[in-house]
């Protein structure tokens, strides 16, 4: 089987397990397979939708049941943890609507939201609109970036999925790499920290509201 063939058979379900996570990426790559035809757009929307929405209530009903748990054990998401919580109690709305267009706090955002307390039916109206023009404006510039790549692989036509293959396993590993660098951040910060007082993040009695 080609590689049209896999990108023809299975991007959309690439397109529904990537923006299940961050999805940037996959989300990207599905417009521009849409603008080379192996895709429909609408297709690859309404994959990225839904998603993100079941990632996102995954996350949040997750906050809500354990929230304050997962960051006890995962230490080092703490420091974003205090920043998201410090943007939800100034702008709470705006967060829940406009989280997933801020790269790196699209998991720990919806669980947070969900251990702050908000209400299920709010946060599922307010997160299918921000991810419905998440899904939209991402897609449509994947899209516009295929006319531009396709001047540019014009060359190398035959070979433009290996390529495009090559330039996202790049930038994966750059992804992997930031994330790293994230962690030994945390540690060293949660090493300067040992004989002092933790910073708390917000509890029952600190929750931001929506």
């Amino acid at each position: 089987m080609s590689l049209e063939s896999l990108v023809a058979d299975y991007g959309y379900a690439g397109v529904l397990i990537g923006t299940f996570l961050e999805g940037d990426i996959a989300l990207v790559l599905g417009g521009l397979f849409a603008h080379w035809e192996y895709l429909k757009l609408p297709g690859v929307i309404v994959a990225a939708l839904i998603g993100a929405l079941v990632g996102d209530q995954f996350f949040f009903h997750l906050g809500r049941a354990k929230g304050l748990q997962v960051l006890n054990r995962f230490p080092f998401m703490k420091p974003r943890a205090e920043r998201v919580f410090s943007k939800m109690r100034q702008h709470g709305t705006l967060i829940a609507f406009a989280f997933r267009f801020c790269y790196g706090f699209r998991i720990i955002t919806p669980l947070l939201i969900g251990a702050s307390g908000v209400r299920r039916g709010r946060f599922l109206l307010l997160n299918s609109l921000g991810a419905l023009t998440w899904a939209t404006v991402v897609a449509s510039l994947g899209y516009m970036l295929g006319e531009a790549l396709t001047a540019l692989l014009q060359q190398v036509k035959p070979y433009r999925l290996p390529v495009l293959g090559t330039l996202v396993a790049m930038v994966a590993f750059g992804h992997l790499i930031a994330w790293q660098v994230r962690r030994r951040r945390a540690r060293r910060k949660r090493g300067q920290m040992i004989g002092h007082p933790e910073g708390s993040t917000a509890g029952p009695s600190d929750r931001p509201t929506v």
